[in-house]
């Protein structure tokens, strides 16, 4: 009505608009792309609204998106003849409506109101994170992110990921081939750092065809320092926090027809008890134990160390393991034993280094293995150059 009611006016005493004062069309007063009732509209399209001579008085834009309504923030230019929104790119699955109040060259108000829909995807992507929000975890975790799909466009994606601490220090990424994005600092973290993790992955085209679905923030906290050396050759393994020795403890590795990886490993999980079949791992019918005690993860290739307590005089004298590193224990796992007093002291993300094995150093994405790069070889893995 206040439209109407604003370009309502008098000609004359005859009561009828001369040609000279006839009221422009809206639409042609005010200018809006993409079309009003557009469907489809692609992520590559920008919104923009303008009169070709005249001013801007007033734009309201708003994004209904996952049945909430969000204000689209813009700006007018110097000459108060065209906005554009401050984020160039368009929501996905989204409805946008637009109203535009302008005056003409000749003074004269005009309102226009308009929407639009965007394209709805059939494919969709998503990042599974570690570690878990809210997390406490040892000095040696690195964040990874594994998608769900493989990632064509992989600078756009790693654009979108932003990953800060507190007290700040440098964070680096670096791709393993195209479905897995790492993070990490140059060095350890120290002991209480503050991460935080940022997905702006909605709407991030990352292959074609293929968007982004997440938009969340999360967080973890670095505790104590822990790192423990495994010494294949000596069949020990000293066990330090914040630097400190706090005990050296017989081990058990590999035997000579498979040796344990050398290199820096870190906790990916912990299990109470767990089964370990040696066909998940590549190996035949050898072993399958349904009762494994205080077994920690070290690489996904299936690596672990564990407590053992079917070859009882093996740790500290002989190497005899399909690869795992073994403490000693009881059946069922006892907190008196090596591996359960191990197990209570240790967090995910702590830090396990084997040396003195006959194997090679273990693969960079092999786990969290990606301490076994310099710093120079991380920073090669970036797709932003």
């Amino acid at each position: 009505m206040t439209g109407a009611a604003l370009l309502a006016g008098c000609s004359g005493g005859s009561g009828q608009l001369g040609a000279y004062d006839k009221p422009r069309a809206p639409q042609d007063v005010i200018r809006v792309s993409p079309d009003d009732a557009g469907t489809g509209v692609r992520p590559g399209e920008r919104l923009r609204i303008r009169v070709p001579e005249g001013r801007l008085e007033k734009v309201t834009v708003v994004r209904e998106q996952d049945a909430q309504v969000s204000p689209v923030r813009g700006h007018v230019s110097a000459d108060g003849r065209s906005w554009r929104p401050d984020d160039d790119r368009l929501a996905l699955a989204a409805r946008y409506i637009v109203d535009v109040v302008a005056r003409d060259a000749d003074g004269r108000r005009s309102a226009r109101h308009t929407t639009f829909t965007t394209l709805v995807p059939d494919q969709r992507f998503i990042a599974y994170v570690t570690p878990e929000n809210r997390a406490v975890v040892g000095t040696g975790m690195i964040v990874s992110l594994v998608f769900s799909r493989g990632i064509a466009d992989r600078a756009a994606v790693e654009r979108a990921v932003r990953v800060s601490a507190r007290p700040p220090v440098e964070i680096r990424p670096h791709w393993f081939g195209g479905s897995r994005l790492d993070f990490r600092p140059e060095r350890y973290w120290k002991p209480g750092t503050e991460v935080t993790v940022h997905l702006g992955l909605r709407d991030v085209q990352g292959a074609p065809g293929v968007y982004g679905l997440q938009d969340k923030t999360f967080a973890f906290t670095v505790g104590r320092s822990q790192v423990s050396l495994v010494d294949a050759a000596k069949h020990t393994m000293e066990v330090r926090r914040d630097g400190q020795l706090l005990a050296t403890v017989p081990i058990t590795a590999g035997g000579p027809r498979n040796p344990t990886y050398n290199g820096k490993m870190v906790v990916m999980d912990m299990k109470d008890v767990t089964r370990m079949n040696s066909r998940t791992v590549g190996f035949g019918g050898e072993y399958d134990i349904p009762d494994v005690p205080h077994a920690m993860k070290l690489t996904a290739s299936g690596t672990y160390l564990h407590g053992n307590y079917w070859s009882p005089d093996a740790p500290g004298h002989v190497n005899v393991s399909h690869g795992c590193v073994g403490l000693m224990d009881v059946k069922g796992g006892s907190s008196a034993t090596p591996a359960g007093w191990f197990f209570d002291r240790s967090l995910i993300g702590d830090v396990v280094e084997v040396v003195g094995s006959r194997d090679r150093t273990v693969a960079p994405d092999n786990g969290l293995g990606g301490w076994n790069m310099t710093w120079q070889e991380w920073n090669t893995g970036s797709a932003v150059k």
